[in-house]
């Protein structure tokens, strides 16, 4: 009777579920704007962006610009950064920011508009981040695009430093497209320049060199730096209190001995990488990429966490051109040694791949940028402190060439609009970057296809199903989950919601490609198998989960069988959270994102347990009760497993195969089934079946399963009282001899 109600009860949901869909669906805009501009400016006061200023002009051009006017003058103009470079965080929303720029291209005034970053609602004061924000004003971007300077850095919060980062560099990479696209100067006459030297990498150069002598002649720049001298400029520069928190106790200890060195350079590369790496890295870049070498020793990490907590390295930037690449955990490999055999012995050595779009150019001069960072006792907030280490290619691995033609006319500004609307998408840049994780993704989606379409042949042989079932598992949780970081979550599905009825945009889904990817594979699970497919083979949690409690059983640690009338009452509580995230979403996306913290897949898959004790602490909990209960927080706790399920009622076939027996009077398959989702009447519950297949081993199984076993002691009955005339074969043949002769006889 319970699990009739709880049947009629899903079916409801599902029907609401729906209805949702199609509701959002039909709620969809036809047309959604290239810019807001003029919506947000309505939130803004002229006086905030330029001293003294009292109104806005109509926008123009695209993306648009607002001049802004002190009574009859006009000061300068205002802008979205969205408008012209992404802009997007934590929360997959863009970051609006408005931006008040003179003709002289320095940035008079930045207003915060509009954010969802649920890491500053935490308990991040918005205040601090703003105050972050507001070091780019005064700062001459005229100066950075012409590369005469380089971009300005903004200080780090603690606890919110990717969003800072983000914020900071849309600000100036928009400044920066707009002033060289020369719609602040109004009416400036194009002028033909002497074209320079055209200069190439020569790669006809790869002999192979030592330490020393790259050292001695440029090819590794370095930069060292003790503690005191650190302490010393935090000093000067107003830090008095982290000049007295030193990384050391003794002064003259280093602080860090920083090498840096492009080793996409033949000689530079085969020295320092050895010819079986070199070759490896060869084969990972394009035409005309480049790979720096970053190498450091000391008190001080160039690495930081930041990398581990939120994917960049927010201690290091390179910069060319007045334009900043802070480099991102895919960018990154690590390297144990040198192979030159008198390099020194390095605490850590990264090799960093620069994307294709940054278009870094070797041959042209280029810093790489070390932020000191230092915590004041008691404080939140980082003191940084920037040191540059300065790099030019040595000149005897360039190619010099004079330049046939001269340079065309500087472009007008429709021209400018015209190539900022031709840019590359970031989502096509971000494909084309993960193509080998793309590629590994799909092969691993269609050997599970192949392993659900001959699930019959393969649970037939229960030693090489269970090889593939512990392999595939162990992939999913290595490479899918802790490699790729491709863990689906409740978030993915309240932001899909959200973004059915606000403004709908496919962009922001498919900058995750394998997000993206395993989502359609999800979506066409769902008509053939339900949620099976991702719970039971996909879910990088549920693998973990899985695989330790297998370990457990192997080490005898008892497990815990729930009665089917607890088991069956817990079932609604995930159901329950997902329903009241769901809600929660339709309030505030950000508070809904907050309270998705209660699964663990960020924790635990995501950033690898290194995180703030309470949330590891939360899921050891689940990982250790998974122990004695098999798939615990799967079976009560998922959100993503119940909003899975709902829509998974739809499926179009069943592929589970049950004898008439099944449930009564046999009782086997019920009693041996991982998350007890067979009902001891028999029938299996979908909504809660992961699709481990064991109970389809059983099916075939004649030494296990009693109906097989009826059916094999009936066919070795037959065989021992039957003759082979009686069961229609074809008597043997006898061989007898005749004078040594064989003659075939029946």
């Amino acid at each position: 009777m319970a699990s009739h109600k709880l049947s009629t009860a899903i079916r409801r949901i599902t029907v609401l579920w729906v209805a949702a869909i199609a509701f959002a669906t039909m709620s969809i805009s036809p047309a959604f704007p290239a810019s807001q501009l003029p919506a947000y400016l309505e939130k803004v006061q002229p006086g905030e962006l330029f001293e003294g200023a009292d109104r806005f002009g109509t926008p123009s051009g695209q993306p648009p610009i607002a001049p802004v006017y002190r009574g009859e003058e006009m000061v300068g103009y205002a802008y979205l950064s969205s408008d012209f470079t992404g802009s997007t965080g934590y929360s997959g929303k863009p970051i609006q920011i408005a931006v008040g720029i003179d003709t002289s291209g320095v940035v008079r005034g930045i207003k915060l508009i509009e954010h969802h970053e649920p890491i500053v609602l935490i308990g991040i004061p918005q205040a601090k981040v703003v105050a972050a924000l507001n070091s780019i004003i005064g700062k001459n971007l005229g100066r950075v695009a012409a590369g005469e300077e380089r971009p300005p850095q903004v200080e780090i919060v603690s606890g919110a430093t990717v969003t800072v980062l983000v914020m900071g560099d849309s600000v100036i990479r928009s400044a920066v497209k707009l002033i060289r696209s020369n719609r602040l100067s109004a009416g400036a006459e194009p002028s033909l320049k002497a074209p320079p030297d055209v200069k190439t990498l020569d790669l006809s150069r790869s002999d192979v060199k030592d330490w020393q002598t790259l050292l001695g002649d440029g090819s590794v720049r370095s930069l060292r730096l003790s503690v005191a001298e650190v302490s010393k400029a935090f000093g000067e520069a107003g830090h008095a209190d982290a000049a007295s928190h030193p990384e050391t106790t003794n002064p003259d200890d280093r602080f860090i001995d920083l090498y840096v060195a492009p080793v996409s350079v033949p000689t530079i590369g085969r020295t320092l990488l050895g010819d079986p790496a070199y070759q490896r890295l060869q084969s990972r870049l394009q035409a005309g990429q480049s790979a720096i070498l970053v190498a450091g020793d000391g008190a001080y990490s160039f690495k930081g966490s930041g990398y581990v907590r939120g994917g960049i390295f927010d201690r290091i930037e390179l910069l060319q051109d007045g334009q900043g690449l802070r480099f991102r955990d895919r960018n990154h490999t690590r390297i144990a040694t040198l192979a030159a055999s008198d390099a020194p012995d390095l605490r850590e050595i990264a090799l960093f791949v620069v994307p294709p779009d940054f278009g870094f150019d070797i041959t042209e001069p280029w810093d790489l940028q070390l932020l000191a960072q230092r915590s004041s006792s008691g404080a939140r907030d980082k003191a940084v402190i920037p040191y540059n280490l300065e790099y030019t290619l040595p000149s005897q691995y360039i190619s010099v060439a004079k330049a046939a033609a001269p340079l065309p006319p500087v472009p007008t500004q429709d021209d400018a609009s015209n190539q900022v609307q031709d840019d590359h998408p970031l989502w096509i840049r971000i494909w084309n970057n993960s193509r080998l994780n793309i590629g590994t993704t799909i092969c691993a989606l269609l050997v599970l296809t192949l392993i659900f379409f001959f699930q019959d042949w393969l649970v037939k042989r229960p030693k090489l199903f269970a090889w593939v079932r512990n392999g595939y598992l162990v992939f999913t949780l290595v490479w899918l989950g802790w490699y790729a970081n491709a863990q689906l979550s409740v978030v993915n599905v309240l932001t899909f919601m959200n973004s059915l009825i606000t403004n709908f945009t496919w962009e922001f889904f498919l900058a995750a490609p394998l997000i993206f990817i395993l989502w359609a594979a999800v979506a066409a699970g769902l008509l053939f198998w339900g949620r099976g497919p991702f719970c039971g083979w996909l879910c990088p949690f549920g693998a973990l989960q899985e695989l330790l409690s297998k370990t457990a059983k192997r080490l005898k640690v008892p497990q815990v069988k729930l009665p089917w009338g607890l088991h069956e009452r817990l079932w609604p509580i995930k159901y329950i959270i997902f329903l009241g995230l769901f809600g929660l979403s339709f309030y505030s996306m950000s508070y809904a994102e907050m309270a998705a913290e209660v699964e663990p897949f960020k924790t635990a898959i995501i950033l690898k347990f290194v995180r703030d004790w309470p949330f590891v602490v939360f899921a050891v909990a689940l990982l250790a009760a998974s122990l004695f209960i098999e798939r615990f927080y799967c079976r009560y706790l998922c959100p993503l497993g119940a909003a899975l399920a709902i829509p998974g009622r739809i499926r179009m076939f069943e592929w589970l195969k049950r004898y008439p027996e099944c449930g009564s009077p046999c009782q086997r398959c019920a009693k041996e089934c991982p998350v007890q989702s067979i009902h001891p009447e028999g029938q299996i519950n979908v909504n809660e079946c992961i699709y481990c297949m064991h109970c389809q081993e059983l099916y075939h199984d004649d030494q296990r399963c009693p109906h097989m076993i009826q059916v094999r002691l009936k066919r070795e009955k037959f065989m021992a009282l039957s003759t082979p005339e009686s069961r229609g074969e074809k008597p043997p043949k006898t061989v007898v001899t005749h004078n040594g002769k064989p003659i075939e006889r029946t």
